[in-house]
Protein backbone atom coordinates (compact mmCIF):
# COMPACT_ATOMS: atom_id res chain seq x y z
CA UNK A 1 0.00 0.00 0.00
CA UNK A 2 1.24 3.69 -0.91
CA UNK A 3 2.98 4.57 2.45
CA UNK A 4 1.01 8.37 2.00
CA UNK A 5 -2.73 6.19 2.15
CA UNK A 6 -1.53 4.04 4.91
CA UNK A 7 -0.80 6.91 7.19
CA UNK A 8 -3.94 8.79 6.51
CA UNK A 9 -5.90 5.08 6.80
CA UNK A 10 -3.80 5.21 10.30
CA UNK A 11 -5.73 8.52 11.33
CA UNK A 12 -9.01 7.21 10.06
CA UNK A 13 -8.89 4.33 11.51
CA UNK A 14 -7.42 5.46 14.95
CA UNK A 15 -9.93 7.88 15.24
CA UNK A 16 -12.87 5.32 14.48
CA UNK A 17 -11.36 2.69 16.69
CA UNK A 18 -10.89 5.02 19.37
CA UNK A 19 -14.62 6.61 18.62
CA UNK A 20 -16.14 3.47 19.09
CA UNK A 21 -14.41 2.62 22.54
CA UNK A 22 -15.18 6.05 23.75
CA UNK A 23 -19.18 5.89 22.89
CA UNK A 24 -19.05 2.27 24.26
CA UNK A 25 -18.03 3.15 27.51
CA UNK A 26 -20.21 6.24 27.75
CA UNK A 27 -23.26 4.04 26.92
CA UNK A 28 -22.28 1.21 29.67
CA UNK A 29 -21.32 4.31 32.32
CA UNK A 30 -25.20 5.31 31.30
CA UNK A 31 -26.36 1.86 31.79
CA UNK A 32 -24.96 0.89 34.70
CA UNK A 33 -24.59 4.71 36.60
CA UNK A 34 -28.29 6.45 35.12
CA UNK A 35 -28.63 9.49 36.13
CA UNK A 36 -32.14 9.83 37.78
CA UNK A 37 -34.83 11.98 35.93
CA UNK A 38 -32.41 12.79 32.65
CA UNK A 39 -32.37 11.33 29.63
CA UNK A 40 -29.09 11.36 28.33
CA UNK A 41 -30.10 11.62 24.81
CA UNK A 42 -31.33 15.12 25.64
CA UNK A 43 -28.35 17.32 25.58
CA UNK A 44 -30.42 20.20 27.12
CA UNK A 45 -31.90 18.17 30.19
CA UNK A 46 -27.91 17.02 30.60
CA UNK A 47 -26.54 19.92 30.10
CA UNK A 48 -29.09 20.99 33.08
CA UNK A 49 -27.76 18.22 34.98
CA UNK A 50 -24.31 18.40 34.46
CA UNK A 51 -22.69 20.70 37.28
CA UNK A 52 -25.12 19.22 40.13
CA UNK A 53 -23.93 15.38 39.35
CA UNK A 54 -21.92 13.56 41.63
CA UNK A 55 -18.27 12.45 41.40
CA UNK A 56 -19.30 8.63 40.33
CA UNK A 57 -20.58 10.25 37.11
CA UNK A 58 -17.88 11.48 35.62
CA UNK A 59 -15.59 8.38 36.13
CA UNK A 60 -17.05 6.55 32.39
CA UNK A 61 -16.93 9.96 30.98
CA UNK A 62 -12.95 10.29 31.89
CA UNK A 63 -12.62 6.74 31.26
CA UNK A 64 -14.11 7.03 27.75
CA UNK A 65 -12.34 10.13 26.93
CA UNK A 66 -8.52 8.83 27.89
CA UNK A 67 -8.78 4.90 27.18
CA UNK A 68 -10.82 6.27 23.71
CA UNK A 69 -7.53 8.37 23.01
CA UNK A 70 -5.63 5.52 24.35
CA UNK A 71 -6.87 2.75 21.93
CA UNK A 72 -7.20 5.28 19.14
CA UNK A 73 -3.58 6.50 19.13
CA UNK A 74 -2.36 2.74 19.69
CA UNK A 75 -3.73 2.28 16.48
CA UNK A 76 -2.23 5.31 14.89
CA UNK A 77 0.65 4.49 15.96
CA UNK A 78 0.75 0.65 14.74
CA UNK A 79 -0.32 1.41 11.06
CA UNK A 80 1.45 4.07 10.40
CA UNK A 81 4.45 3.69 8.14
CA UNK A 82 6.60 6.69 9.12
CA UNK A 83 6.08 9.38 12.16
CA UNK A 84 4.25 7.06 14.20
CA UNK A 85 4.79 9.04 17.13
CA UNK A 86 3.10 12.33 15.02
CA UNK A 87 0.16 10.31 14.24
CA UNK A 88 0.20 8.97 17.78
CA UNK A 89 -0.26 12.60 18.95
CA UNK A 90 -2.71 13.54 15.75
CA UNK A 91 -5.10 11.54 17.20
CA UNK A 92 -4.45 13.21 20.64
CA UNK A 93 -5.11 16.67 19.24
CA UNK A 94 -8.19 15.39 17.43
CA UNK A 95 -9.75 13.62 20.89
CA UNK A 96 -8.55 17.00 22.69
CA UNK A 97 -10.62 19.15 20.56
CA UNK A 98 -13.69 16.89 20.74
CA UNK A 99 -13.11 17.20 24.30
CA UNK A 100 -12.84 20.57 24.55
CA UNK A 101 -16.16 20.98 21.81
CA UNK A 102 -18.55 18.66 24.60
CA UNK A 103 -16.83 20.44 27.87
CA UNK A 104 -18.40 23.34 26.39
CA UNK A 105 -21.87 21.95 24.90
CA UNK A 106 -22.16 20.34 28.37
CA UNK A 107 -20.33 22.17 30.57
CA UNK A 108 -19.98 20.24 34.16
CA UNK A 109 -17.81 21.02 37.03
CA UNK A 110 -14.41 22.92 36.85
CA UNK A 111 -12.48 20.34 38.35
CA UNK A 112 -13.86 17.61 35.58
CA UNK A 113 -13.36 19.76 32.75
CA UNK A 114 -9.87 20.54 34.14
CA UNK A 115 -8.91 16.91 34.68
CA UNK A 116 -10.40 15.74 31.28
CA UNK A 117 -8.55 18.20 29.42
CA UNK A 118 -5.16 18.07 30.95
CA UNK A 119 -5.17 14.22 31.30
CA UNK A 120 -7.20 12.28 28.89
CA UNK A 121 -6.14 13.57 25.71
CA UNK A 122 -2.39 14.21 25.67
CA UNK A 123 -0.99 12.11 27.54
CA UNK A 124 -2.94 9.32 26.75
CA UNK A 125 -2.20 9.57 23.09
CA UNK A 126 1.14 9.87 24.32
CA UNK A 127 1.25 6.58 26.33
CA UNK A 128 -0.83 4.84 23.58
CA UNK A 129 1.90 5.54 21.15
CA UNK A 130 4.25 4.42 23.75
CA UNK A 131 2.53 1.21 24.58
CA UNK A 132 2.22 0.30 20.56
CA UNK A 133 5.78 0.70 20.07
CA UNK A 134 6.58 -2.05 22.73
CA UNK A 135 4.05 -4.23 20.69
Amino acid sequence: MNPTLRNILAVVLGWVGGSIINIGLVNIGSSIMPIPGVDTNDLTALAEAMPTLDFKYFIFPFLAHALGTLMGAAIAYRIAVSHKMKFAWAIGVLFLIGGIAVNYMLPGPTWFAVADIASAYLPMAWIGGKIAEKL
